[in-house]
């Protein structure tokens, strides 16, 4: 087979093989199969986390989902994004007749038959999402979460051509390379700090000999980083959380509150209005949100009393609520979980599934949500200033 895509590499006595593939070409994975069989290595690096490992091997692991848990988790976002980028790969691979992570599967199973160890070797995805999310303001995180839910179903079908464009990229790259583009600052955790990571972890793998499993998109940085001391405790941090949106968060809803108090006391019509004018833009707009992710009528009514509340406390988010009662009124059953890998193939089936459909209903009235607020907030601040 030829060697394209191929890159060997001699690093402290080891011999490195990198295999740059496609993730959705059924040539990459024989490929993949041909060289850990020829080169019988030692150890088999595979460009997965524990994470995404899980979800590789087993693909009925979302039936363990705990719904209410990632709600309560405040992981609906996460695992709104995982489940909007695995439709993107599933998409391709269900075009192209080819299992979805063949080539990272081919490189496990390769492994075990050859005596190799199996070294997973990329960061973990929630730690990636958080230092991307770190980078991003409110505006570009709903842009952000826009693109990611809709701009992957722009296109019905791939070209032979798209796809091999696709080999200069990994799954993560692709869904958000426009991303990258609009916020420059997305591709040191997206992209440089993983090759940092896989170049660090694959020079640690057991053994003199060592192949690696990778999307093509990191096989140039890796050549780089990988003569280099790496720290991956360093590359493993979350973000602290900034104290700035913290302040915001206290010092808004005691302004807000400060303001309507005030203005009570001086014009008691004017403090009325001000009251109802931040309940009806907070309440609407998160209801709003609500309806757009089509929920229920409670979780709408729902997303509507808790959102005037909730925007006054900054730990708490209507989003939570209206999602909560979602999934208590239309509880998501062992077939929603069967379907879901299907289901997100599509727009209409992310509204369908009840799993995402509660994930959407968490997102979008968060979001809606937000925006009320600062509408509400500034009619507040108007009207204060027109009384005094």
């Amino acid at each position: 087979m030829s060697e394209d895509n191929i890159t060997r590499l001699h690093v402290d006595g080891k011999e490195i093989i990198l295999i740059g593939t496609a993730h959705v070409s059924r040539q990459s994975a024989e490929q993949v199969k041909e060289v850990i069989e020829r080169e019988r290595p030692d150890s088999v690096c595979i460009e997965l986390d524990e994470q995404r490992f899980q979800s590789v091997m087993d693909s009925n692991k979302w039936k363990e989902t705990d719904i209410f848990k990632v709600i309560k988790d405040k992981k609906a976002t996460l695992l709104l994004m995982n489940l909007a980028i695995s439709s993107f790969q599933n998409r391709m691979a269900k075009q192209f007749d080819i299992k979805p992570g063949q080539e990272m599967i081919q490189g496990i199973e390769s492994a075990k038959e050859t005596g190799a160890e199996i070294v997973l070797a990329d960061r973990n995805i929630q730690i990636t999402f958080s230092r991307i999310w770190h980078n991003l303001g409110f505006m570009g995180k709903a842009q952000l979460l826009n693109g990611v839910i809709f701009s992957i179903f722009s296109k019905d079908t791939i070209s032979e051509e798209e796809l091999e464009n696709m080999k200069k990229q990994d799954t993560l790259n692709a869904v958000l390379a426009e991303f990258t583009a609009s916020f420059p600052k997305l591709k040191t955790p997206l992209i440089d700090e993983r090759d940092q990571y896989l170049a660090q972890k694959i020079k640690e793998a057991p053994g003199d000999k060592v192949v690696a499993v990778l999307g093509a998109a990191h096989v140039p940085g890796i050549t780089k980083e990988i003569y280099k001391e790496q720290d991956l405790a360093a590359l493993s941090e979350v973000p602290p959380k900034s104290i700035v949106p913290k302040i915001i968060g206290w010092t808004l809803p005691i302004l807000i509150v400060a303001l309507i108090i005030v203005t009570f006391f001086v014009n008691p019509t004017a403090g009325f209005d001000q009251a109802l004018s931040w309940i009806l833009w907070t309440g609407s707009m998160a209801a709003i949100g609500a309806a757009v992710a089509l929920a229920h009528p409670l979780a709408i009514v729902s997303a509507f009393i808790a959102a005037p509340i909730t925007a006054l406390h900054p730990i708490l988010a209507s989003g939570w609520v209206s999602g909560l009662v979602q999934a208590f009124v239309r509880r998501p059953t062992i077939a929603d979980f069967e379907t879901l890998s299907e289901d997100v193939f599509t727009i209409k089936g992310f509204w369908k599934n009840k799993v995402t459909r509660v994930l959407l209903v968490v997102v979008l009235t968060n979001l809606f949500g937000s925006l009320g607020t600062f509408i509400g907030g500034a009619d507040v601040i108007r009207l204060f200033f027109n009384n005094f």
